[in-house]
């Protein structure tokens, strides 16, 4: 005769695995708060050992919910691959929502019909929340995000909307600062090539420059780029041209600092020898260049972990919060 079907594991038999009531181990699946770590990290162990599965099925019917989460990036659908900063965190955070058996959909509004039709299918409730990637100032997906209820949460600060939604960033400004500072303990004439003034990462750290440079601050030090490699090239061009004392740079990505070396070599010149270069982000590209790149090393997995956790606790009613997270300086032979 066949063996008789095996019973599917339940809550109840994590439970008593775990050694916790049943509440807590609803807590737990659902990402709920006022769960101890050592519960949570006893109901986890218990999930494994039973083989217990959740049926989300069953789960959005009762809950009213997706239980998923989507990823929306609001650039043109090309820089998902060719800025790494996008798709470093499109990897991190659907690594921190799979460890919680929570699908993320990737989305694109980089037009205005993207947007209408993508603000359309989530405010139809096909996902619990949004994370917003990429935010110019006053981005009228977030605007729409606010205006439909949608629980949101921005990478990085959302120009024009901190008050309506919670964020998680870097600390631009006293990261930007440091590097500056950095290349002023060693070099005379440091200039600038900043991002998009209307993102946080374009004003935020010409603000950390700004404010490293003091008294020495002047705009023919500054030039300005779009986060891409040819813009960097451009910006460092231009600034040889303008001023041809300069021995430093400071580039607002990794990208740009990277485009910058090559508009320096094509010219003649060393790096560090005749201007140094320095990043931020710390991709592999930085680790890879000719020379290797000192850079601000953005901390994304935990970036990632933190917007995951802010956007799980406003599904749950929470106010949103801004968290701000501290870059280190990596040293490499490029400044």
């Amino acid at each position: 005769m066949p063996a008789p079907a095996k019973k599917r594991p339940t809550v109840r038999d994590v439970a008593a695995a775990a050694g916790v009531s049943r509440g807590t181990v609803s807590r737990v699946i659902n990402g709920g708060h006022w769960v101890s770590d050592e519960a949570r990290a006893a109901v986890e162990a218990a999930i494994k050992a039973t083989g217990y599965s959740l049926n989300q099925h069953a789960r959005s019917l009762a809950t009213g919910r997706s239980n998923s989460i989507a990823f929306l990036l609001t650039e043109p659908q090309h820089l998902l691959f060719e800025d790494p900063t996008f798709s470093t965190l499109l990897r991190s955070c659907a690594e921190v929502l799979g460890g919680r058996e929570m699908p993320m959909l990737l989305m694109v509004a980089g037009t205005e019909k993207e947007r209408k039709r993508i603000t359309e299918y989530i405010s139809s409730g096909h996902v619990d929340g949004v994370i917003v990637v990429s935010s110019h100032r006053n981005n009228p997906v977030i605007a729409d995000l606010v205006a439909k209820g949608i629980p949101t949460v921005a990478c990085g600060a959302p120009l024009g909307h901190e008050d309506q939604v919670g964020y998680v960033a870097v600390d631009e400004v006293g990261s930007a600062r440091r590097i500056v500072d950095y290349l002023r303990s060693k070099y005379q004439r440091v200039a600038m090539i900043t991002g998009p003034l209307d993102t946080p990462g374009g004003l935020f750290r010409l603000d950390g420059y700004r404010l490293a440079m003091g008294s020495d601050y002047d705009d023919s030090l500054v030039a300005h780029g779009d986060y891409s490699r040819a813009s960097g090239a451009q910006a460092m061009r231009d600034l040889m041209q303008g001023r041809p004392d300069i021995d430093a740079v400071f580039a607002a990505s990794d990208l740009m600092a990277v485009g910058a070396m090559a508009a320096l070599h094509a010219a003649g010149k060393s790096v560090p020898g005749d201007v140094a270069v320095a990043g931020f982000d710390d991709h592999s590209i930085a680790s890879t260049s000719n020379p290797p790149l000192t850079t601000m090393k953005q901390p994304f997995e935990r970036i990632a972990s933190e917007v995951v956790r802010v956007l799980l606790g406003v599904i749950e009613g929470d106010e949103h919060a801004a968290v701000i997270l501290p870059a280190n300086l990596v040293e490499r032979e490029s400044a």
